[in-house]
């Protein structure tokens, strides 16, 4: 029976794909046309590995627009700490792409901070390098514990999802293509939290750990950019 779902599930992305060349494609094929020899995207979007969560989706952005890391949790480990997958990611996107932007964003009910608000330790026993690589956002939780989420209920797991993304913020500044880019004024890093039932997105503020509503972050983004005075 597990064989054959699986095969049904096969079936149906397969499906996709069939639509996709036949409709999506053929719609678009002159954006596919300038993707296809180069990408100039201006964001590294780094998201948790979570199925519910679609950054291009809740961005409303185009192939081409985001350059995307995902893994469980959303995590950047600090420079040196893990150097792999996520920190080359970074590196490619900054150095070699020139992304101006970096994101990262959690989101509600997510299972790396329900298992970090886990006390028992062998619900991750069979799955050691998760347990490892979760270590990257305990400092999160000590301050999510500072703040009072204690328990696991849904404001907790909010609670040390938001935590999490401010220390991953803090994790990417110690990653020397990003400190060199920040020295330059060329890159901006911004923390989001993203809620699945409600399809609301808050930006985390980073000085005063609170959030602010994204028309807000618009305002003041705009007065920023309105303030600059235009080079000669």
């Amino acid at each position: 029976m597990a064989d054959t779902d699986a095969k049904k599930t096969l079936i149906s992305l397969l499906h996709g794909v069939e639509k996709f060349n036949a409709e999506i494609f053929p719609q678009n094929r002159e954006l596919f046309a300038e993707l296809a020899g180069q990408q100039s995207p201006d964001t590294l979007f780094i998201a948790c590995a979570d199925s519910r969560v679609n950054p291009s989706l809740i961005t409303q952005t185009q192939p081409g627009d985001l350059f995307v890391l995902r893994n469980i949790g959303n995590i950047v480990p600090a420079y040196g700490e893990m150097l792999g997958g996520v920190s080359s990611a970074i590196e490619y996107a900054v150095l070699a792409l020139g992304v101006s932007h970096i994101i990262v964003c959690g989101h509600s009910d997510c299972g790396a901070m329900k298992a970090l608000l886990d006390p028992d330790p062998s619900k991750l026993a069979h799955m050691p390098t998760v347990a490892s690589w979760l270590r990257n956002a305990e400092a999160a939780r000590a301050v999510a514990g500072a703040l009072k989420a204690t328990d696991a209920g849904p404001e907790s797991v909010r609670s040390l999802a938001e935590q999490n993304v401010l220390l991953q913020i803090a994790h990417l500044r110690t990653h020397p293509a990003v400190a060199a880019a920040l020295a330059r004024n060329t890159l901006i890093l911004q923390g989001w939290f993203y809620d699945i039932a409600s399809g609301e997105v808050v930006i985390l503020d980073e000085t005063t750990r609170s959030s602010i509503h994204v028309d807000e972050a618009i305002s003041r983004l705009t007065r920023e950019v309105d303030a600059k005075p235009v080079q000669a």
